[in-house]
Formats: C-alpha cells, sequence, structure tokens
C-alpha cells in the first residue's frame, strides 16, 4: 500500500514531468548543428599538419622498411603496419565558425541587438562560468562591485564552445560595436570531444577574430580555469591547453593570465565556499577572487 506522502510525491512527480512536456513540445525546433567551415589559426597556435605530398612520402618509407625488415619482428611489423602509417589530419571542430544550438533563438539575437546600440568599453566573452556572472543576488554584487562603473556587454553563454563563440563573432556579435578591452575565457566545455592542442587552436582563432573585429582593443586571455579535483585528467588537459595559448601573449593587443591557481589550496583543492560542489562553476566568492585579481589589469587595457 501506498503511504500518502509518496502518493503526493508521484503526483507531483508525474504533473512536473507533463509541464515538462508541454514546455518543451513549446519551443520551437531548431535546426541540427551544421559544421562550419574552418577559422584561422595564429602561427603561435597552430598544430602540425602533414599535407599530401608528405604524407604519401612517410607512408612510402614505412611500407619500405616493413617489407625490407628480416628481423623476429618482421612478422609483428607487418600485422601492425597500418596502425603506423601517417594518417590525414582530422578536422577540428574547436576551430570552425559552427553556429551551436546555444547560439540559435533569443541570446545570440539580443546580443546582436546590443552589438548595435554600441556604447561598451569592456566585453566578456566565454561560456557558463562568464555567462553566471550575473545569476543570483550574491553573484551580482561581486558583479557590480567589479564592473558597475564600466560599460560592459557579456556575451557568454553556459554551455558553449569554442565553435559557437567564433560563430557569434562572425555573426553580427563582433560588430557594431568598438570595445577598449575583452575579458574572454573559454574551452572548459570542448575538453570531452577535443584534444588540447585543437581547444588550443580553437581559443587562437576567437583571438584572431577579435583582433580582426576590434583591431584596437586590448584582449585579455584567460588561462581555462582548472576543474575537478588533484589528478583528474581534465587538469592536465587543461595545463596542456594553456601552455600553448600562453604563446599569444604579445604584451600590445593580447595579454595572457592564468589567474586558475588563485581558487586552489596549495593540494590543489578549491578553497572553502568558493566553487559549486561540481568543481567548475564558481559562487559569489570566486567570482570575488577573479575580480580581484584581474581588477588591476583591467583597469590598465581600458586606459
Amino acid at each position: 500500500m501506498i503511504k500518502a506522502s509518496h502518493r503526493l510525491a508521484l503526483i507531483t512527480g508525474i504533473l512536473a514531468a507533463g509541464s515538462l512536456q508541454i514546455g518543451l513540445a513549446q519551443q520551437p525546433a531548431r535546426p541540427p548543428v551544421v559544421i562550419g567551415p574552418p577559422a584561422p589559426v595564429p602561427s603561435q597556435v597552430a598544430m602540425l599538419r602533414p599535407t599530401d605530398a608528405e604524407i604519401a612520402q612517410v607512408n612510402a618509407a614505412i611500407k619500405g622498411f616493413v617489407a625490407a625488415d628480416k628481423s623476429t619482428a618482421k612478422d609483428l611489423l607487418k600485422k601492425y603496419e597500418s596502425l603506423m602509417m601517417l594518417q590525414p589530419p582530422r578536422l577540428n571542430t574547436a576551430a570552425t565558425f559552427t553556429q551551436t544550438t546555444l547560439r540559435m533563438g533569443p541570446r545570440h539575437e539580443g546580443f546582436v541587438e546590443t552589438a548595435k546600440a554600441g556604447n561598451i568599453d569592456l566585453l566578456l566573452h566565454g561560456d557558463s562560468i562568464t555567462d553566471w556572472w550575473v545569476q543570483g543576488d550574491e553573484n551580482k554584487a561581486m558583479f557590480a562591485k567589479y564592473f558597475g562603473h564600466i560599460k560592459t556587454a557579456n556575451f557568454a553563454i553556459a554551455g558553449d564552445t569554442t565553435q559557437g563563440v567564433l560563430w557569434g563573432l562572425r555573426n553580427g556579435e563582433g560588430q557594431g560595436f568598438q570595445p577598449k578591452a575583452v575579458m574572454v575565457m573559454i574551452g572548459t566545455n570542448n575538453t570531452g570531444t577535443n584534444t588540447g592542442p585543437e581547444i588550443a587552436e580553437g581559443i587562437g582563432a576567437i583571438v584572431l577574430e577579435m583582433r580582426t573585429d576590434f583591431p584596437n582593443a586590448k584582449i585579455l586571455l584567460l588561462g581555462v580555469f582548472p576543474r575537478g579535483v588533484p589528478g583528474d585528467p581534465v587538469r592536465d588537459k587543461i595545463a596542456e591547453i594553456n601552455r600553448i595559448i600562453a604563446r599569444l601573449d604579445d604584451q600590445k593587443h593580447v595579454f595572457y593570465m592564468d589567474i586558475g591557481w588563485t581558487f586552489l589550496d596549495d593540494k590543489g583543492v578549491f578553497l572553502p565556499n568558493a566553487f559549486r560542489a561540481d568543481n567548475l562553476h564558481p559562487l559569489a566568492r570566486g567570482y570575488d577572487i577573479w575580480g580581484a585579481a584581474v581588477k588591476d589589469k583591467l583597469e590598465q587595457l581600458l586606459k
């Protein structure tokens, strides 16, 4: 026999599920994501890519080596010959102008209107980590503390990737205004599907696009923030990304800062009450630490 409290919970769950289904049904269907064209990548972060002629030359040499081998490993070399062959490089999706589902609809359209209106001195760009600066009263207070006196636009969207930012910049979010400074931190949502060097190319492509759209702006490029716990492989990937994108710092137009360490204790654990339990998204204290870490640099870049 089901207790009254359990019945109530069951009914509530059914009603909630029904409301969700209705809400989903009311959402306009969005077209599937189509991978866009490759974006130019700065030479400082570009990966090695063999030409067709180089691939053919290397593979011919491997085949000749295997065919001529007379060692005890001859059979193994023949067995695994295909694995030794140089393969054509795959398309780096992280460095493409791709309209993600997150930049379909009202958020993107609103950014375009904001861009057209101009009057923006500081542009913030990225994913949820930047988007949620203004989620909740405590976070909003931190935003006001550090940016309230600056004409600021925040074009970050939770869940987005380097390719989504690239598409947005190319399609209205990078036109109609000329900010004095840009602060960008992006790439964590690419870590599940792209390699570290691929993500670094995507970030480099964003910097290059911003240099095209905003030639007079100073870009504060932040290293990808740490996520997870000490020993998590994603931290190694993030460290690799940051080592590569640090090369983009020219102290003229692009200024790289890695402030991830300010969120961690000496064991690499997030400071108490600084980040959510997901070890990814800042709480108000985390945003306070972030703001304090970049305040002086942004003031310098905004002059």
